[in-house]
């Protein structure tokens, strides 16, 4: 998580207000934008002198200059920052979007809470890799090996049937910043067989990549895993057997879509 840097997450094209505009011109590019919020440069100027946010327009005319109302004290970030010590200030702070700014204190991105947890999602530990190691050693009686190297992706039998389509734009941004994570994979005689990472193998299938970094287990015994006979009962030989999926088919979209029904 300490690698993962603001600047490779945030967001770079940022819709700013004019200091020098009126409550009435932040209601309309909310309207327009749909954001909640914007950073207040000064006329032409990427120097941010303030931050507006909806609650800022509360009670306000439309008329009332942007500069009487939006807030002063701001809390910025450094693009070199990393993404764990930025999540400590949202998240103690309550704020939504943290201003990215260079050392001349001018705009250069935004981080959100949505970018944040979108840099944690499929983390992979080495505990788990540990964890799986054990689980082998004790279903199979085997002494696995680890090492860590390159996977051929067009060679790897998957064990999970269906991906996310949204989480799956969320690995191709990473892999194209050098920040995925490496997959889990189990090397037996004549079989490459893929534990965790299936969405981080098929964004690099799309993005024409051959081989991807792993936490290789190799295992010397020539046996039939239960995973691949989990596979063999999906229908799984290859990567391009698995199914993505819309977000809207997400399990925990469908779940949040029944309570609030039932609310």
């Amino acid at each position: 998580m300490d690698k993962k840097r603001v600047k490779d997450y945030m967001t770079y094209d940022v819709v700013t207000v004019n200091a020098h505009g009126t409550v009435r011109d932040v209601i309309e590019a909310m309207k327009k934008t749909h954001h909640d919020g914007f950073p207040v440069v000064e006329d032409n100027s990427k120097e941010v002198v303030g931050y507006i946010a909806a609650r800022d327009l509360l009670f306000a005319h439309p008329a009332t200059p942007i500069e009487q109302v939006m807030s002063r004290h701001l809390i910025v970030a450094d693009p070199d920052m990393s993404v764990n010590d930025a999540a400590r200030v949202i998240f103690r702070s309550g704020i939504q979007k943290l201003p990215v700014v260079n050392d001349k204190n001018e705009l250069i991105g935004i981080m959100s809470n949505a970018d944040v947890i979108r840099s944690q999602i499929e983390h992979v530990s080495p505990e788990k890799v540990f964890k799986f190691i054990e689980t082998l050693k004790k279903l199979y009686g085997v002494e696995p090996a680890l090492r860590r190297g390159s996977v051929p992706i067009n060679e790897l039998l998957p064990t999970q049937s269906k991906i996310y389509e949204d989480e799956l734009e969320g690995r191709m941004y990473e892999i194209k910043k050098g920040l995925a994570e490496p997959l889990i994979v189990v090397r037996r005689p004549g079989r490459w067989i893929l534990v965790d990472g299936h969405h981080r193998a098929i964004a690099a299938k799309r993005l024409g990549i051959k081989n991807l970094d792993a936490y290789i287990i190799e295992v010397r015994e020539n046996i039939e895993l239960g995973m691949e006979r989990t596979a063999k009962t999906l229908n799984l030989n290859t990567l391009d057997d698995i199914k993505v999926l819309d977000y809207a088919r997400h399990p925990l979209v469908a779940l949040t879509h029944r309570l609030v029904r039932h609310g």
